[in-house]
């Protein structure tokens, strides 16, 4: 029996369970419960959480660029295993972009390294269906910006692509 996922916008009460979410989702970097907690009151308008039956089974942290408000920044996305494969990651992004918080976005933008292939298909995923070009750039280099421990981040830019927005897309 498939059960309901709710979609919704983060409460501080998601802090510690986000964090813990992100824990069970390699390679995602985790981040402090203080850093969680602020992506789920800061930007709740802009970050999603998926629920089924109250437990929390996604998460999706975005923000709007101060120099670039015409663009949605993804700064991570955590889909747990109980929730995989069923397109959740997609419907959180596309949830986003629908708000009335994201009526103005035009462009999508987020990094990501060069061998995570999942997020790499869910991007060109998005893309096709918001039917607007995907182009990429060296963001964070391995050795100048994370001193040879960490990948290099690519930063993947969307758009741009027409609003609204419709959770159909």
């Amino acid at each position: 029996m498939d059960r309901k996922i709710t979609l919704r916008p983060p409460t501080p009460e998601d802090g510690v369970r986000v964090h813990q979410l992100v824990a069970q989702c390699p390679p995602l970097d985790p981040n402090s419960i203080y850093c969680n907690l602020l992506q789920c009151t800061h930007f709740s308008g802009t970050s999603v959480a998926a629920d089924i039956e109250g437990e929390l089974v996604g998460f999706i942290s975005g923000y709007r660029p101060p120099q670039q408000t015409s663009t949605l920044f993804i700064w991570q996305v955590a889909v747990g295993e109980k929730a995989r494969g069923q397109g959740l990651a997609s419907r959180m992004l596309v949830n986003i972009l629908a708000r009335d918080e994201c009526k103005e976005v035009d462009h999508l933008e987020t990094t990501i390294t060069e061998d995570n292939q999942a997020s790499w298909a869910l991007f060109q995923g998005l893309a096709d269906k918001l039917q607007a070009p995907l182009t990429q750039s060296p963001q964070f280099d391995r050795e100048l910006h994370f001193a040879g421990q960490h990948d290099t981040e690519v930063l993947v830019r969307i758009g741009p692509f027409k609003q609204p927005v419709t959770t159909e897309a």
